[in-house]
């Protein structure tokens, strides 16, 4: 279904979106109202239109529409908020441009970000991202990344494997520990208990309130204790660099060094430039497809603020998942 701008402004009309209309999903506007009406929501796609057309916001105002690449992505039925679904295939994602992302540039030192999505995932070894604004750069060591925030998924490097793996970035590049030296990545990061449930819809997502990384599975904090050993953090920066003088933890993880802000001036030599938004893909190792994602969207929000526990399973309920094909 194709949402005007105006429609998309005003409020959902209950006499469009019923159970059935567009095929196998559950779709009502009360589920929609329960994201829009969420406090801080800055964009809400519901991937409703079809193949060859931008994916636009809803209840928003702002569009933000979410551009093809790679050709046109297939709808299919099945979906929780417009009864359909956006079918990636690990070889198609979406973006909006670094200079049009507007509200979504999300950073500076006071930032925060909260994101919700309805997936259905496959493939979790290569499928490794959800959305955010988050360039790498070329690998190991490669400090001219644009990392701000992203929810990803299955990174083992430093105890995350097959796990949901929200990131957040105040240096763009690799993390540094507080003396300045350097990792050979970005390891901040929560890490979930369980794994990402892959071959049936889930809602997954994460919240980050200025200091700690939350994520969520199913509208739940899925939490985990750091055990160093095993989650390889054994590094001071992991045991000895959180809150005073303690360890960061794992779910929730403490950051609480803000956002990164991409200074034109002061990154000019230095950084590749601003992140797109995407979803499905990010670039990492000098590609946007290494790690592309394959499985079934049906629904993403991003907020700029922290939601809490009773707000990510609010939304998770609105999903209707146990409804999905």
């Amino acid at each position: 279904m194709f949402i005007s701008n105006a429609f998309r402004k005003s409020t959902i009309c209950s006499a469009v979106l019923i159970w059935g209309i567009c095929g196998s999903g559950f779709a009502d506007d009360q589920s929609i109202k329960t994201i829009t009406n969420t406090e801080g929501l800055v964009a809400f796609w519901t991937f409703g239109e079809e193949a060859g057309q931008p994916r636009e916001s809803v209840g928003t105002d702002d569009a933000f529409p979410l551009q093809e690449v790679g050709g046109p992505i297939r709808r299919v039925k099945g979906g929780p908020f417009s009864g359909y679904a956006a079918d990636l295939n690990g070889k198609q994602y979406f973006k909006i441009p670094y200079a049009e992302t507007g509200k979504l540039n999300i950073s500076g030192p006071e930032a925060q970000v909260s994101m919700f999505a309805v997936v259905r995932i496959v493939n979790l070894r290569q499928s490794r991202t959800i959305a955010g604004m988050w360039s790498e750069g070329k690998g190991s060591n490669d400090d001219s990344g644009t990392r701000q925030y992203a929810l990803l998924m299955n990174m083992p490097t430093y105890g995350g494997p097959n796990k949901l793996v929200p990131h957040i970035s105040s240096e763009g590049g690799v993390t540094r520990r507080a003396d300045g030296s350097r990792f050979p990545w970005c390891c901040d990061y929560a890490v979930t208990a369980s794994p990402v449930p892959t071959e049936e819809w889930c809602t997954l997502g994460f919240t980050y309130d200025g200091e700690y990384i939350r994520a969520y599975i199913n509208g739940r904090l899925d939490e985990l204790k750091l055990d160093p050993k095993k989650h390889r953090r054994t590094d001071r920066y992991f045991t000895q660099e959180g809150p005073d003088g303690g360890d960061r933890g794992m779910n929730p993880y403490y950051h609480g060094r803000g956002i990164f802000k991409l200074d034109p001036v002061k990154h000019a030599d230095t950084k590749i430039g601003g992140s797109d938004f995407t979803v499905g893909a990010r670039y990492a190792v000098g590609s946007f497809l290494r790690e592309a994602t394959i499985g079934k969207f049906g629904g993403l929000a991003v907020f700029d603020r922290a939601l809490s526990d009773a707000e990510m399973k609010t939304l998770h309920e609105a999903a209707h998942v146990d409804a999905l094909d």
